[in-house]
């Protein structure tokens, strides 16, 4: 009886972990499941004008129009992209509005990428490009 209620604990014990293990999710993962925001966002062919670049395995690429950005994403339960480690170079760029740097979160409509920054506020939008 002793080791029916071993092994019955430790089943229990490894499906807990697994289900676990299921919630935290992986860079790339779109765990909201209607949105797909892999690709390429905005016009990458004009230096000086924002864009970004979304791969498969959760690494985000991009410019603000001035600076480079990298960093990762993920998609949460409400369908909202989340930014993560995003990193930006520093250089002081004249007549650039450097929006894009100051990306937290986007909402994705159709083809519209809404970024939104650390305060619920949209900065801006970017449009999915064909690249």
């Amino acid at each position: 009886m002793g080791r029916l209620r071993g092994v019955t604990i430790a089943a229990g014990a490894v499906m807990g972990l697994l289900l676990l293990s299921g919630c935290a999710g992986e860079e790339g993962d779109d765990r909201g499941g209607s949105v797909d925001p892999t690709g390429t966002w905005g016009d990458t062919t004009d230096t000086g004008a924002p864009s970004l670049e979304l791969d498969d395995d959760g690494g985000l690429t991009g410019t603000d129009g001035c600076n480079q950005l990298t960093g990762t994403w993920t998609v949460d339960e409400s369908d909202h992209v989340e930014f993560h480690d995003v990193a930006s170079t520093r250089m002081a760029c004249a007549d650039v509005d450097t929006w894009l740097a100051g990306l937290s979160q986007a909402t994705i409509a159709d083809d519209t990428m809404t970024v939104i920054d650390q305060d619920g506020s949209e900065i801006g939008t970017l449009e999915r490009s064909d690249d």
